[in-house]
């Protein structure tokens, strides 16, 4: 018979997406959570065995409160171009459903940074999320700020500015800007983790517990690497040598800029460069480990090879290209 103090029933948003995926398996190898994935009647995603479905439509809110009635916790992984209003809906049906614990739609660098967030104005609706939760006063969350994925983005050259398959790297200013990043299932661990907390502390320590983490952004990551490091790491995992490389280097700030123009003429690319270029700037925002710390330890979150992580990305730049 589950405990009490702790969560046994998680309800998950996006179960079949990138990090949906990766939080759904976390959770089932930890053998502790019975796992409920919601999902529209048009989804395509299969979803593993182990996880029950419950089907919700955005625009009758009763099936979303009713697939939520005796969840202990949601976790919300939405993609990027859904509805606006697609998150509050879901966090109204779980306030009327009773979910007292909710993760929401966050994933991301850190968007408690308010000049980062001032900069980057699809950051701003994550604390917005978070006021509104707060607002609503029947729900607590834990928010959980990871960087961006490493693997996904290191395969996309106008993100971190390395070009696998081209070979050509531009550095931001010297390329030297330390930035924390995560790896999916760094992120997937990560969630199954604080989920396997007990709700109430239970030895000295407050903050192993979901309420000593209530209603906070937490910090995690695989590492803390400048461009150079991630260079430095793909000439290992390809056998290649600087030399064989066409390296330029670009002000970060005209990188951002340049990026903000782009998206004006309706360019994908631009949003790409102004998003992440933002994070390489010299003035700390990306480094949450050294700067805000992590809670890594506090999860027993294993130490990752990164050259493992860039052998992925490796492979997802061989694919069609976002930008």
């Amino acid at each position: 018979m589950a405990s009490p103090n702790y969560i046994s029933k998680v309800a998950i948003v996006g179960a079949g997406g990138n990090i949906g995926s990766q939080i759904t398996d976390a959770l089932l190898k930890t053998g502790k959570h019975a796992l409920t994935a919601l999902v529209r009647t048009d989804t395509q995603s299969k979803l593993p065995e182990g996880v029950t479905s419950k089907t919700i439509d955005y625009e009758q809110p009763q099936t979303i409160v009713d697939a939520l009635k005796g969840q202990d916790a949601l976790v919300i992984t939405l993609g990027g171009f859904v509805p606006k209003d697609t998150q509050s809906k879901l966090l109204h049906a779980a306030v009327e459903a009773g979910v007292p614990w909710v993760f929401p739609n966050e994933w991301s660098p850190d968007s408690a940074n308010e000049e980062l967030v001032k900069d980057v104005f699809i950051f701003q609706s994550k604390g917005a999320t978070r006021k509104e939760i707060e607002s609503l006063g029947k729900i607590s969350y834990i928010a959980v700020s990871t960087g961006f994925w490493y693997e996904w983005s290191l395969a996309i050259p106008a993100a971190f500015g390395i070009d696998i398959a081209n070979r050509t790297a531009t550095f931001f200013d010297e390329g030297e800007t330390k930035m924390s990043t995560s790896t999916m299932p760094q992120v997937g661990r990560a969630v199954a983790a604080i989920l396997s907390l007990p709700i109430k502390a239970e030895g000295s320590s407050q903050e192993g517990s979901l309420e000593g983490l209530k209603n906070r952004v937490v910090y995690v990551n695989s590492f803390t690497v400048t461009q150079k490091d991630m260079l430095e790491s793909v000439l290992r995992t390809t056998s290649t040598k600087e030399d064989d490389w066409k390296i330029t280097k670009r002000n970060v700030q005209e990188w951002y800029s340049e990026g903000l123009e782009e998206m004006k003429k309706g360019e994908r690319i631009g949003f790409v460069k102004m998003m992440y270029g933002r994070v390489f700037y010299p003035d700390g925002c990306g480094d949450f480990e050294h700067n805000k710390g992590t809670i890594n330890h506090l999860l027993d979150l294993p130490k990752e090879d990164i050259d493992e992580a860039t052998l992925l990305a490796i492979e997802r730049s061989k694919g069609p290209r976002w930008v």
